[in-house]
């Protein structure tokens, strides 16, 4: 296996238990502020639990973020029209620097390990 792919493959399993432990503690924050608010200004309402707190975060990312993945049309809308005013060699230079893995990198280092063979 490519030792590129392999090294790109280690740093997004890395970042694994970074996201569970931000959902993690977003999830205690959500439980904390909601026991502390919720009883003290509505007379009917309860204390929640960890897992209902998760379900809180989960219903307010569908109802308020939406479902359809990061960024917004407009960002597009911008690389785009930059993309169609890029000459054919400023085209090719940024997808060479794209086609390898954390930003053509691990392209260079293979270079590099080539020429000192």
């Amino acid at each position: 296996m490519n030792k590129c792919k392999t090294g790109c493959r280690t740093k997004c399993w890395k970042m694994v238990p970074l996201v569970l432990l931000g959902v993690a503690a977003l999830g205690f924050v959500v439980m904390e502020l909601w026991n502390w608010l919720m009883p003290a200004l509505f007379d009917n309402a309860h204390e929640i639990g960890y897992l209902q707190a998760l379900g809180v975060v989960l219903l307010s990312k569908i109802l308020f973020g939406g479902l359809r993945g990061h960024g917004c049309p407009g960002r597009w809308r911008h690389r785009h029209h930059h993309w169609e005013n890029m000459t054919a060699e400023e085209r090719e230079k940024f997808q060479a620097g794209m086609s390898g893995c954390c930003g053509g990198k691990c392209k260079d280092s293979a270079a590099a390990a080539e020429q000192k063979e």
